[in-house]
């Protein structure tokens, strides 16, 4: 039996202060691996606590641009020689430097230090601040060393996850995992959303989320795993936090998920893919039109 074990960081920021956001990041870290951990889990752009400004002040704007950072930067670099030290993968996440405006990004690190895929967030908030950011432009996967097994890890970034095409596409790129780092209220409506998104794509999720007061927690991990062999229902949620800080685990059974994949019929089983020609068409018809969306880049 193969497990992966997730460390959810379900922590508070020091808002634009980096090197406390370093420190606390590496005291979670280490914390995280005493506890077992083989990947740890960031919630959305940690290098400065997924803090905003005023669309309609641009010095404000200028100011936050500044503290965007390259993966050349002290901050990724720390967390390179953190993930090698400790011998335990990384998913940290910053707003990274980029021409035209910054992206919210995550990079994966693996257990020897280096970055194994950069994911910039797609479906950018461009009804709020996140209009400035530029979006990403596609979803990736890459297999990810764990020691004596390898797994096929893919990211989405909050907003990401309310679009039930960020996850499919991962799937259809071989994810067996998607990280998810968050910076939002995890309700009711959102949570179910996300356990939705492992069931319909037969892949593991979890996602770290900002503790209270900044947002309200429920860091969430769930499994594809939905019915056992005889169809019996389960629960296929592996841990749901409250909203206080602290280290959350999940614990995926990659054998057991890859076994359900070779026998049950969602994912990728039994799609009509010559019949979905519109979820790719480009014009918006009411009541869906809004002036501030952006259809490309």
């Amino acid at each position: 039996m193969t497990i992966l074990r997730v460390a959810l960081l379900q922590m508070a920021s020091f808002g634009v202060d980096q090197d406390a956001n370093r420190r606390q990041g590496e005291d979670f870290c280490r914390r995280a691996k005493e506890q077992g951990a083989q990947l740890a889990l960031f919630p959305e752009m940690w290098n400065i606590g997924y803090t905003s400004f005023d669309l309609g002040d641009p010095e404000a704007q200028k100011r936050w641009e500044s503290r965007a950072i390259s993966q050349d930067d002290g901050f990724i670099t720390f967390y390179k020689d953190l993930a090698r030290r400790l011998q335990m993968a990384i998913a940290i996440t910053y707003l990274q430097r980029w021409e035209g405006g910054p992206r919210n990004a995550v990079s994966l690190i693996d257990r020897r230090g280096e970055i194994r895929l950069t994911y910039a967030k797609v479906h950018t908030c461009d009804f709020d601040w996140e209009r400035a950011l530029t979006p990403g432009t596609n979803f990736y996967v890459c297999s990810l060393d764990i020691g004596d097994d390898r797994v096929n890890v893919g990211a989405m970034i909050c907003f990401d996850r309310e679009f039930p095409e960020s996850a499919r596409l991962l799937m259809l790129k071989g994810a067996e995992i998607i990280l998810t780092p968050n910076a939002c209220k995890m309700e009711v409506h959102r949570l179910a959303q996300f356990r939705t998104r492992a069931y319909e794509n037969m892949v593991g999720v979890a996602l770290t989320n900002y503790a209270a007061p900044q947002e309200n927690g429920h860091s969430a991990a769930y499994s594809p795993l939905v019915f056992d062999a005889e169809e019996r229902s389960l629960d296929n949620c592996l841990v749901e936090a409250g909203e206080q800080e602290g280290i959350y685990m999940a614990d995926f059974d990659l054998t057991a998920i890859r076994d359900f994949r070779q026998r049950e019929g969602w994912g990728n089983a039994y799609r009509r893919p010559h019949l979905y020609g519109l979820l790719t068409a480009t014009q918006v018809n009411p009541p869906f039109i809004r002036p501030d969306a952006r259809r490309e880049g």
